[in-house]
This record gives C-alpha cells, sequence and structure tokens, in this order.
C-alpha cells in the first residue's frame, strides 16, 4: 500500500459519518469565543500595544503630528543611516527633515540592493493591542512585502487610536485576506537547537515604531 493509499484511506474513515450531500458550510460552527479580553478605553489600548511592542524589543516612541518629522529625522541620524527606502505612499511630511539619500521602492531592485538599504520608514494597515503585533498590507504608506523584510532597520509609524484594535479577531474584521499580510510582532528573531537567540536572520534586526497621535 502506498502512502498516498493510507492517506485517502484515513480521510475516508475520519467522514463515515458525515452525511451524504452535506457541504462544508453546511454545519453550524460555535463563534462563542471571546473577542477581545476585558474592556479598555482607546488610551488603555494604545499604553497595552506600547508595552507588548517593549515585550518583543521594539522600540516604542510617542509622537504630535508637528514633532514627526524631526523624530523620524533624530532616529535615523542615531542609526547613522545615509540611505533610507520611502514608499511611494509615505506622506512627504513625515521625511520633511531627514536628510539621508532616499532610495524608492522599485520592482528592479534586488535583495542585495535592498540589503545595502540602513533604514526603511513605513506606515501600517493596523495595530493589535493584546499581542503587541503590526500588521502591514502593502497599501498606503507601506510598499512592497520585501521592503520591511531586508533592511536591517524599520520604522514603522502607526496612527493611534485609530489604528490601534484590541485583539486578533477585530484585526482580521478589518484586514483583506487577498492583500499581502506581513504580522511582525517585534524585531526579527529565531533560535537555534540550543535556544540561543539570533537576530535578524529573516527581517530586521531593530524595529522602531513610532506612535502618532491622531
Amino acid at each position: 500500500m502506498s502512502g498516498r493509499d493510507v492517506v485517502l484511506a484515513r480521510v475516508r474513515r475520519a467522514l463515515q459519518d458525515v452525511p451524504r450531500g452535506e457541504g462544508p458550510k453546511d454545519p453550524p460552527v460555535p463563534r462563542d469565543y471571546l473577542r477581545v479580553h476585558g474592556s479598555r478605553t482607546p488610551a488603555e489600548s494604545v499604553n497595552l500595544l506600547a508595552e507588548n511592542l517593549v515585550d518583543y524589543r521594539a522600540i516604542v516612541h510617542r509622537s504630535e503630528p508637528g514633532e514627526l518629522d524631526m523624530l523620524i529625522m533624530r532616529l535615523l541620524a542615531e542609526r547613522g543611516a545615509e540611505t533610507v527606502l520611502v514608499p511611494p505612499g509615505l506622506p512627504p511630511s513625515w521625511m520633511a527633515a531627514a536628510d539621508p539619500v532616499r532610495i524608492h521602492d522599485r520592482a528592479a531592485s534586488t535583495p542585495r540592493e535592498l540589503d545595502a538599504v540602513d533604514s526603511v520608514v513605513t506606515g501600517c494597515a493596523l495595530a493589535i493591542a493584546e499581542t503587541g503585533t503590526l500588521v502591514l498590507d502593502g497599501g498606503h504608506a507601506q510598499g512592497r512585502r520585501r521592503i520591511t523584510l531586508v533592511p536591517d532597520h524599520h520604522i514603522c509609524v502607526v496612527r493611534v487610536p485609530e489604528q490601534v484594535v484590541d485583539s486578533v479577531p477585530q484585526a482580521l474584521e478589518r484586514l483583506a485576506p487577498a492583500r499581502p499580510l506581513t504580522w511582525i510582532s517585534g524585531p526579527s528573531a529565531t533560535s537555534d537547537i540550543e535556544l540561543g537567540r539570533v537576530e535578524g536572520v529573516h527581517g530586521p534586526r531593530r524595529l522602531e515604531v513610532i506612535l502618532l497621535a491622531g
């Protein structure tokens, strides 16, 4: 008996009690799980997001709209960034004070070229307070998925409180599943067989999040 035969036999046994003609959407699926853990004000949700981002070793900053360009300039200067990748939809005012060479998001850019970029600045689709997660979907101010996965330094701007949701179920309701979703919980990190933490293997080694007050 082949491996294929074994797998199909197990599938048939698992479906023995399913009535003929029943479709996958016919049985009712209970949705009685918690959509959010506890109740919070918008300000409390933003504070929880900040706490969880820090737990994941992201660096969190807060900014008013009139201060954002100077903050981004300072963060790039502290990093020593000589080049910064800028998505086409990034608001020009965000980079008004920054002086590194601007690298534009181009389809022709190779991974080697992106790896040579010092920093990238983007917005996001939304952020999840309970998990400290940023979600990018390639939309306005975000650019292609790869520009946030290859450069070593990512500055991500989150508009608060409007882009903050409490939970993953709430996030899924606001996201389009057909878009290229990237879920980011802290800087890139993995562990080897001896549980030694290694950062920067499959994403930015340094993640800085700016919570921009609306």
